[in-house]
């Protein structure tokens, strides 16, 4: 396997490490491999679009996610920059139900985040022009998609902040985790 896999404090969420090599021409790296990803993650996923965000320095992008029967999984890796990224748990019977998993990802480090659907997810750009890939479980549809404030006190999210995030006027509308009902089950 081409891959290097390790496993987070939350059932479901992993981590991948694609393998390197490098010599006095560059680097190479085989990114996916759905054979390698189908064994790391257990189960044959199909991914049917691919999305790109370019943030600058202190954008804050979340929590968002697709009820199902649209809920979405998301492969997520950064090509260029770095971004702290976070996914919680909205699985309603899961013993860490919102809880979440925060790591940092890079162009640098090369780690890619695989989050399952049942999970809300957002990302803070630690540097201008971060670029951010991911592949998706779904399609995203308008009428299935939700988020909670990236700043909820329930959820507790420490995002290292030093100053105050650039965030959409949709994401600053977010819902509420207390007044959250989830549609999702493990």
């Amino acid at each position: 396997m081409a891959l290097e896999i390790e496993k987070t404090s939350i059932d479901g969420l992993i981590v991948l490490l694609p393998s390197v090599f490098e010599d006095k021409r560059g680097v190479f790296s085989e990114t996916f491999s759905q054979r390698d990803f189908s064994e790391a993650v257990g189960s044959d996923i199909v991914f049917v679009q691919d999305n790109e965000s370019v943030s600058a320095r202190g954008v804050l992008r979340g929590l968002h996610f697709q009820n199902s029967p649209h809920g979405m999984g998301k492969l997520v890796r950064v090509v260029q920059g770095s971004v702290l990224d976070v996914a919680v748990d909205l699985r309603k019977s899961s013993p860490t139900y919102g809880q979440h998993v925060k790591l940092f990802l890079s162009a640098s480090n090369r780690k890619q985040f695989w989050i399952p659907e049942g999970f809300a997810h957002g990302f803070l750009a630690l540097d201008d022009d971060t670029r951010v890939l991911y592949k998706c479980t779904s399609l995203y549809n308008p009428s299935a998609e939700e988020s909670l404030f990236w700043n909820d006190s329930e959820l507790a999210i420490d995002w290292s902040l030093d100053s105050e995030p650039l965030v959409s006027d949709k994401d600053n509308k977010a819902g509420a985790f207390i007044d959250f009902s989830s549609k999702f089950h493990v």
